[in-house]
């Protein structure tokens, strides 16, 4: 056999020799041929014939197969990582970011901005299109780690998170989980979620740079293809084509999300001159002390806050026959032991959750609708309801049954007292939202605050067994039973399958309802005046689509001066609103509340 040029590189492989021996001619340097052993079934063979192989001699056919079964399954791994790399890519840049528009027409949509970072790496020299595609692997990234964030936020409180004012949702979250499921429930939940913004920006980055390598590859077919969706993107936005209503094929996600974040951002910066300017204009700062609130003076007033009683209770279908039942039957009886009431709607700051911002709005009557402006505002000297009760001579209380650790915040509120968890001496099963039941609540103020009372008391009081997660609801016990809460051991038990559900909402605020009409029976007189009303709607789960923020609030009184009072609101008779029934912001109760019951005003008649 003529002999093969040899290498120069150290390597003694003739030229024209693969890695196993095999020459370019199909034969070996030993002079054999190349897959002899798969035609002879395993075989070696030579000039002398056959040759057995030892049991575990390697057979170059075995290799073979070894080998395409190796590159097949890289073939199949590599397609399979492309295709979810682009998924996450496509997922990252026309994910809807409210839950109600998350349907899978949102994902058959052309994404500009895709097309216009495939034409940009296109052009790109090699080590500049690894630094674009890295940059813009991390900045969608964070696009989709936010768009998860509003997807949360719009189910919960129907409305895109803040990137200014909502970071305090995040520790409130963490708060609920640990109230209502445990701490290892809230150690779980936060562990994944930072696991998961730190996960997601740094795969949709490897994902942007596998799919970059993949394009240049197929320069001229990724050219055409991009060429093609161009066309077809400016076509679908000239006609404003739709796969599902609201939903354009042409879509530009990202870049209207990023305008609008920054809208949000210029926004929630410049809210702070927005409220001093609120801020500066109170007509009541400046009354004298002994002219507020004069035609309430002697009356006990309570304005409780029942958690998530929103309109929805009293109008959907599902939930309003047995809600709207107590109602009517509660004013039946309240009216037989002459009581009269007055209902309507005010539109809460807030809608599934932040309870804290719709308490701050009605008290101060300024509209608190996110974290920040409630920080603001809580740092002023605004006059609050609790505040103008307090000058005008009442002593006032807070009675908070899930506290459990410092509020400085409380200050705002002008109390005398805040009763905490601790303080209310509670000794029983904790029920919804880790809290005791409504009931005992409302008991150990009257044991502590309008018993011993030797002033009239205004008291600020949220009621929580309404709270989500809805179950256990408590049962009604005799009032002379309560105690230090004793009495409920071996009644928390909760089935937790009907946690969340609409069903368990419906029976948790029929149970709140029912304390507040007994707790009248029971402890009311001539000199007691309740206001009641919802702090928000409960969470999109229960109330579906569109359902608004207007929450029922009613005024309860024996002394019929106190409603006479009111008679121009226009508000209806009973504790039960119709859909008719008046709609005021809730931020305007404030000013129209003291306008009613001490001097007018100049701003409501």
């Amino acid at each position: 056999m003529t002999d093969l040029p040899r290498r120069t590189d150290g390597d003694d492989t003739p030229l024209g020799t693969a890695s196993d021996g095999t020459t370019t001619d199909g034969t070996t340097t030993d002079g054999t041929t190349a897959g002899t052993d798969r035609a002879t079934g395993g075989r070696a063979t030579s000039e002398a014939g056959p040759v057995d192989r030892a049991p575990d001699d390697t057979v170059a056919g075995d290799d073979d197969i070894v080998a395409a079964g190796g590159r097949r399954f890289r073939r199949v791994l590599a397609g399979t990582l492309t295709a979810l790399a682009a998924a996450l890519v496509l997922v990252a840049l026309v994910a809807p970011s409210d839950v109600n528009e998350f349907t899978p027409g949102a994902f058959l949509r052309i994404p500009v901005e895709g097309l216009i970072a495939v034409a940009l790496l296109l052009v790109l020299p090699a080590r500049p299109r690894r630094v674009v595609a890295t940059i813009l692997g991390a900045l969608l990234g964070l696009v989709l780690v936010l768009k998860v964030a509003d997807l949360g936020f719009s189910l919960v409180l129907d409305r895109r998170f803040d990137l200014i004012a909502d970071w305090t949702f995040l520790g409130a979250g963490a708060e609920f989980l640990s109230e209502s499921y445990g701490r290892a429930a809230e150690v779980g939940a936060v562990a994944l979620a930072v696991a998961a913004a730190l996960a997601v920006p740094l795969l949709v980055t490897l994902s942007v740079r596998r799919l970059t390598r993949v394009v240049v590859a197929h320069r001229v077919v990724t050219a055409r293809a991009t060429t093609a969706f161009a066309a077809a993107w400016v076509a679908c936005a000239v006609l404003g084509a739709q796969i599902v209503p609201g939903v354009p094929v042409a879509a530009d996600t990202v870049a209207a999300g990023l305008y609008d974040r920054a809208r949000q951002v210029r926004a929630g910066l410049n809210d702070q001159e927005t409220l001093n300017t609120q801020l500066a204009g109170d007509p009541f700062q400046n009354v004298p002390d002994d002219e507020l609130l004069t035609a309430l003076r002697g009356k006990d007033v309570l304005f409780t806050f029942v958690e998530s009683y929103g309109r929805v209770a009293l109008e959907d279908p599902d939930l309003a026959p047995e809600v709207d039942a107590v109602l009517d039957e509660g004013t039946r009886q309240l009216r037989a032991a002459g009581y009269g009431s007055r209902s309507a709607f005010l539109t809460s700051s807030t809608t599934g959750g932040g309870s804290w911002l719709a308490h701050a709005t009605l008290m101060s009557g300024i509209r608190a609708d996110n974290q920040l402006r409630y920080t603001n505002l809580v740092r002023s000297d605004r006059l609050t309801l609790n505040g103008a009760f307090k000058r005008a001579g009442w002593r006032t209380s807070l009675v908070m049954p899930a506290l459990t650790r410092a509020w400085p915040e409380a200050d705002f509120f002008s109390p005398d007292q805040v009763y905490g968890a601790k303080e209310l001496g509670y000794r029983g099963p904790l029920f919804s939202f880790s809290s005791p039941p409504d009931q005992y609540t409302l008991s150990a103020f009257q044991r502590l605050e309008r018993g011993p009372a030797d002033a009239p008391v205004m008291a600020e009081i949220p009621l929580l067994s309404s709270h989500l997660p809805w179950t256990p609801v408590p049962p009604l016990v005799d009032w002379d039973d309560i105690g230090d809460g004793s009495v409920y051991k071996g009644t928390a038990r909760a089935d937790r399958s009907a946690e969340g559900t609409r069903e368990a909402y419906r029976r948790a605020v029929v149970y709140s309802l029912r304390t507040l009409i007994s707790y009248v029976q029971r402890y009311g007189d001539e000199n007691l005046v309740l206001v009641f009303l919802g702090d928000h709607q409960p969470a999109r789960a229960v109330t579906g689509e569109g359902a608004g923020r207007d929450v029922p609030i009613t005024v309860v009184a024996k002394d019929p001066a106190v409603l006479d009072r009111i008679a121009g609101w226009g508000w209806q008779d009973g504790l039960n609103p119709d859909p008719q029934a008046p709609v005021w912001p809730m931020e305007s109760f404030r000013d129209r509340f003291l306008n009613a019951f001490g001097p007018k005003s100049t701003t409501h008649s």
